[in-house]
């Protein structure tokens, strides 16, 4: 299987490289953001490709994006990615690339959790909220909540730790009407792919949306949604609280990695053949399960 560390388009000027996508101008008003094989944990890219990884996520992105359609625009132009570079290029793209709306993007992520996970258990257990957000007393780990909770995250620069921040914070940043429109916008698109992904035997424990804005201030859906990446899935019928579910994501690795004497930095150690192999069977199975399909060629 064919794998895409990082992609080489020269037909195209390169805008920059995130983590795991390349971004590419097509003209003044579009966008070719490339998927590759890379993958990050604790905010460090990995060194080593995740064969497929990328085409996964595309397609999971792409399967959400339509379903969700109705509750928020999002920046596909339906535009193919091939058609936009140079022949010699086209199996760099095939699969793994969108030509997406050129944003001004909003430097807040949209975080919701539905469950006591991860960095909202260990602030829970230090202070019994989750950024902010105060929380019975007595949950356990991964506990449902009573209701999903928005923890907005201020991005950070490649290399750096997103910085969970208050709903007041976002609001200081953004502007109070585009706050609440994006945490009202982001449960809603929680909960209905929660509601979805129930009747496929998934439980979505928390995910992160993203948005940007166009020249007339319209707020769209962007980037990447509810992939293995941005959001944590569980198989319900293994599912207890209590303990880290076996999950279909990159928490693989994370606990890979919390098994090493690393302090979550660059450079990244190297991860075992087998933890490569079984991260992008655990991609290749979420996509699987929650779209029904396989991966497309």
């Amino acid at each position: 299987m064919n794998s895409l560390y990082q992609s080489d388009i020269p037909s195209l000027p390169l805008l920059g490289r995130g983590k795991v996508r390349d971004n590419y101008a097509v003209g003044d008003d579009r966008i070719l953001i490339v998927t590759t094989d890379r993958l990050s944990a604790f905010d460090v890219v990995m060194n080593e490709a995740i064969p497929a990884k990328g085409r996964v996520l595309n397609q999971m992105s792409n399967f959400w994006f339509d379903k969700l359609a109705a509750i928020v625009p999002n920046h596909l132009t339906g535009v193919t990615p091939e058609s936009v570079v140079h022949p010699t290029e086209v199996d760099q793209v095939r699969g793994r690339a969108v030509v997406a709306k050129r944003l001004q993007p909003i430097m807040v992520e949209a975080v919701v959790r539905g469950y006591l996970i991860g960095s909202g258990w260990k602030d829970y257990q230090a202070t019994g909220a989750v950024c902010g957000v105060a929380l019975p007393a007595g949950l356990r780990q991964a506990d449902k909540l009573a209701a999903p909770i928005f923890t907005p995250a201020a991005k950070a620069e490649m290399g750096e730790h997103d910085e969970n921040i208050s709903f007041a914070d976002m609001e200081q940043r953004i502007g109070a009407e585009l706050a609440a429109k994006m945490r009202d916008v982001s449960i809603q698109l929680y909960q209905a792919a929660a509601d979805f992904a129930a009747t496929r035997g998934i439980i979505i424990a928390d995910t992160k949306f993203e948005f940007g804005l166009d020249d007339a201030g319209t707020m769209y859906l962007m980037d990447e949604v509810l992939t293995a990446d941005s959001s944590r899935f569980w198989p319900a019928d293994s599912y207890a609280p209590g303990m880290s579910p076996p999950s279909f994501d990159k928490q693989f690795v994370r606990d890979y990695l919390e098994t090493l004497d690393w302090p979550k930095t660059a450079p990244a150690p190297n991860l075992p053949a087998d933890v490569v192999e079984k991260t992008g069977a655990k991609y290749r199975e979420a996509l699987e399960r929650l779209t029904g399909g396989t991966l497309e060629d």
